[in-house]
């Protein structure tokens, strides 16, 4: 039989996870991070497209706690572990959080990409899971995509190569 690979497509404010022979892309990664969590041995992979660095932004009662690295980042580690993931294994890789328009201001309200990245690092230190790789910062967008089978993750960049970490 012909394993096929699927793509499975992980929107702004959203998150899922997936299994060989399945893979997983977001794109439209300008500020917002793609956060990557992965267990090698039992080939469980999960993506957060983190919009917002902390949910004590929200303006709502009624919230999509998948916008937020505080949120989002434990609610994926749960439904991994669900699908089989071993808490203890898991690594991480991330990419996105771009400073995608210059303010003369230079408030720290919009430097969302850079509190974004910042966010989530802690997130994950919080939860003790090391991040590996890394393609943050800069002013372009990216497209990011991961293979659970083989642990790589592609980006894109407009007008660059691809590259893997």
């Amino acid at each position: 039989m012909n394993k096929t690979a699927s793509i499975i497509k992980v929107g702004i404010g959203d998150l899922n996870v997936v299994t060989p022979p399945m893979k997983i892309r977001t794109s439209g990664l300008g500020s917002c991070v793609g956060v990557v969590i992965y267990d090698e041995t039992e080939k469980v992979s999960g993506l957060a497209h983190i919009l917002l660095p902390n949910s004590q932004l929200a303006r709502q009662k009624q919230y999509n706690a998948y916008k937020y690295a505080d949120t989002a980042i434990p609610k994926l580690i749960t439904k991994m572990i669900d699908c089989g993931a071993n808490k203890h294994k898991l690594k991480a890789k991330i990419a996105g959080g771009a400073q995608m328009f210059q303010f003369a201001s230079g408030s720290d309200m919009m430097r969302i990409g850079p509190r974004n990245v910042e966010a989530v690092l802690d997130k994950l230190k919080d939860c003790n899971i090391p991040v590996v790789a890394q393609d943050v910062g800069g002013n372009t967008g990216r497209t990011i995509e991961f293979d659970p089978e083989t642990s790589k993750l592609k980006i894109r960049k407009i007008n660059r190569e691809e590259t893997f970490i």
